[in-house]
């Protein structure tokens, strides 16, 4: 399979070792191994050119293409997927902002995505690359909503797709898969071994691998939601951004969107980033406070979005939230569970499990002191909620059942 050319990105440089190289095929680091994942990188000018080139430009994804992995442009054929990526609304929620204990709150609602999630941005990038390089099937691991996500991209341009989720995939998010036409592979086992399965598959096959953690293209899709976001707030971007934490690459990709953004003009400064996980499954979390590598552990939360014991792009993670003066934070399933109803109650935007987790973390850290109350904060929302109804309906009380009648009504509402 050919490689497509890529005009705008100068070249690839290892997270571990500093490593730069032209060659734009080349996924992992050659002197560190599987885990010298690489970071894009673009001319000096090109975030300051993007921005030159905004106006007019249709508010999504692609409107920041001098800063992505897009091929060379032909005007005989979009590789683009049709569906619209990117471009979510963001809403302030004073009411969220005084339950979080913060002085100003902001909800920037990734759950508007075609399907349902932020992590449409990284597989639109996953699927035109696909097209490009003459792909008839792509490929990828994940706890459901990459999944969901790559099926959603892939059947819109007619390309095959091939899921591997790990058993305690939510229903919801595999009838998506079903429903989209992939090929899905339920694998007896937890996401850690599931994703190192798909990894190997892929080996044997033609396909485009759009796991996250090693395409490096995939981060810079993910980016997007930060350059939207220092477009909406501008001058009032706030002290902190909120996002929850799987395998690493959301987390990085938000930082480098803030970056660039900053480098653009668009923001006087770039904010702190808190990066919280599920105290069930937090080894970013634990490295970062102990200043040592990631180290495999055993993960268990009612977020499975962010259950991840084995994060697939930790460096590049812990590098980025380092580099903005962020911090890292653990939250229990309990307090997860608590902001699931909250967020919504608050603010009229319903998170999944993992996109609570941001909350939860928002709120422990001014109650630890990591964030002050004075401040003000942006909560991103990684996926809508309707992708996991069975842990909302655990967090909140049933209906009322009553008979068909006024009296009835009536009754129940003087008792």
């Amino acid at each position: 399979m050919s490689t497509a050319p890529l005009p705008f990105v100068a070249g690839l440089r290892c997270v571990l070792c500093g490593h730069q190289t032209r060659d734009t095929s080349t996924w992992t680091c050659p002197a560190c191994g599987p885990d010298g994942r690489m970071d894009v990188l673009y001319a000096e000018d090109a975030p300051r050119r993007m921005a030159a080139r905004l106006a007019g430009r249709p508010f999504d994804m692609w409107r920041y293409r001098e800063i992505l992995p897009v091929p060379s442009e032909d005007p005989a054929r979009d590789l683009r997927p049709p569906l619209s990526v990117g471009g979510s609304p963001i809403h302030e929620a004073p009411a969220l902002a005084a339950w979080l204990g913060l002085r100003r709150a902001w909800v920037k609602d990734d759950g508007r995505n075609p399907s349902a999630s932020l992590k449409d941005r990284a597989s639109a990038v996953g699927v035109m690359l696909a097209r490009a390089q003459g792909a008839d099937r792509i490929a990828c691991a994940s706890t459901g909503n990459a999944a969901s996500s790559t099926a959603c991209l892939a059947a819109s341009v007619g390309l095959g797709a091939t899921i591997f989720v790990p058993r305690r995939a939510p229903e919801p998010k595999v009838a998506q898969l079903r429903v989209f036409g992939a090929q899905v592979f339920r694998v007896d086992a937890d996401y850690d071994r599931t994703w190192e399965l798909c990894a190997e598959v892929v080996t044997h096959t033609p396909w485009y691998n759009r796991n996250c953690a090693v395409n490096p293209y995939l981060v810079e899709g993910k980016k997007t939601v930060a350059l939207e976001l220092a477009e909406q707030l501008g001058p009032r971007i706030p002290a902190w951004v909120a996002v929850s934490v799987g395998d690493g690459c959301t987390v990085a990709g938000v930082v480098k969107g803030l970056e660039q953004a900053h480098q653009a003009g668009l923001i006087p400064r770039v904010p702190r980033v808190l990066a919280v996980q599920a105290a069930g499954a937090a080894p970013l979390v634990h490295a970062a406070a102990q200043n040592r590598g990631p180290r495999p552990e055993t993960a268990n939360s009612v977020a499975d979005s962010i259950c991840v014991g084995h994060p697939r792009n930790p460096h590049k993670a812990l590098q980025a939230v380092a580099r903005c003066g962020g911090a890292w934070i653990a939250v229990t399933d309990a307090e997860i569970m608590e902001a699931l109803v909250a967020v919504p109650r608050h603010s009229g935007v319903f998170g999944e499990p993992a996109a609570a987790a941001a909350a939860a973390g928002l709120k422990a850290a001014v109650r630890d002191g990591i964030v002050g109350a004075g401040e003000d904060a942006c909560l991103v929302v990684t996926g809508n909620g309707l992708k996991d109804t069975a842990t909302a309906l655990r967090a909140v009380s049933g209906p009322v059942d009553v008979a068909a009648s006024v009296d009835a009504v009536l009754a129940l509402i003087k008792a």
